[in-house]
């Protein structure tokens, strides 16, 4: 008599079906990501979004003849790139510790820029960023108009 050594669980493997497959996705996690992810950029919206409050300029004649006051600071920056402050060039690196040094005795915090047509607005933004760390509290803007009346009073 031949003896089987049976094996437990053997029957098992032989008789069991094929595991039954799920031919459907499952779409509700991939939705929760979702979800989560659009919440995640409408709260980081916000802060990333950076603004300047900035009023622009009326051209009048009593304007033009303020920016070119002896006592005002006018900031020249040329198309060429070069910076001055009331005819007294200065490099854009140190800018902001000049600025510092001409206003820190005065009680009038405020510049005027004339600018080049052909300078970026973030040329421009850098010499506003480097005069509010300089203690400016306004900035005006110089132009066309008002150059072209400040030279006509200096004739």
């Amino acid at each position: 008599m031949k003896h089987h050594k049976k094996h437990f669980g053997a029957e098992d493997v032989f008789e069991a079906e094929a595991p039954h497959s799920n031919s459907e996705i499952n779409i509700t996690p991939f939705i929760d990501v979702l979800l989560v992810l659009i919440v995640i950029f409408l709260a980081a919206l916000p802060l990333g979004q950076r603004g300047l409050d900035i009023n622009l300029p009326l051209e009048t004649q009593g304007s033009a003849q303020a920016a070119t006051d002896s006592s005002q600071i006018v900031l020249e920056y040329t198309a060429d790139r070069r910076i001055s402050v009331n005819q007294q060039p200065m490099e854009i690196q140190s800018l902001q510790s000049e600025l510092r040094s001409i206003f820190e005795t005065r009680r009038d915090k405020t510049m005027f820029i004339a600018g080049a047509g052909s300078l970026t607005y973030g040329e421009i933004i850098d010499v506003i960023d480097a005069a509010k760390g300089a203690g400016v509290e306004k900035v005006g803007i110089v132009t066309e108009g008002m150059r072209r009346a400040a030279g006509a009073a200096a004739l």
